[in-house]
């Protein structure tokens, strides 16, 4: 009665694919900002960042969620930002989505933004010009360097020397 047989490549053998990896070449999880956490201060991510609790503070990251019940009080940076709850700040990113349940005050600037009917936003909304998205461009360049150098600096732990 329960004696099916299932392979190895049979459903449920393969785990989530996750197509972004990090600098040491293993895949991306987003980092996660729960609906019982307050962050008083700022966060810096190479990866995703999902806000679904509080956070009080700039957050600059490659992509931004911030779910119904998030919100963030601070300025925000990245290439991607889709918002659900609310955000009082600058949101400065390439492609902007504030989604029907999103609640923003303050400004906007953007290559490409997307407003669903109810959504609120009280602020202004400016496109980036050209040296503006190659200053935004530069957060992914940011974060090359910024691997880079720390590999440079440690090996192992210990201090590499150009001797």
């Amino acid at each position: 009665m329960f004696t099916a047989k299932t392979s190895a490549k049979g459903a449920g053998a393969e785990s989530p694919r996750i197509s972004e990896k990090t600098s040491s070449g293993k895949p991306a999880m987003p980092s996660i900002v729960s609906s019982d956490l307050t962050v008083n201060g700022g966060l810096v991510s190479e990866g995703d960042i999902q806000i679904d609790g509080n956070v009080e503070g700039d957050v600059k990251t490659t992509r931004l969620t911030i779910g119904e019940g998030g919100s963030v009080k601070g300025a925000i940076t990245a290439d991607t930002v889709t918002v659900a709850g609310a955000v009082v700040g600058q949101i400065r990113a390439k492609t902007i989505v504030l989604a029907r349940t999103s609640r923003v005050q303050g400004d906007i600037w953007h290559d490409s933004l997307a407003i669903e009917a109810g959504a609120q936003f009280e602020g202004t909304c400016k496109r980036l010009n050209a040296a503006e998205a190659t200053t935004q461009s530069s957060l992914t360049s940011w974060a090359a360097n910024r691997r880079s150098s720390s590999s440079e600096a440690t090996t192992n732990g210990v201090a590499a020397s150009s001797d």
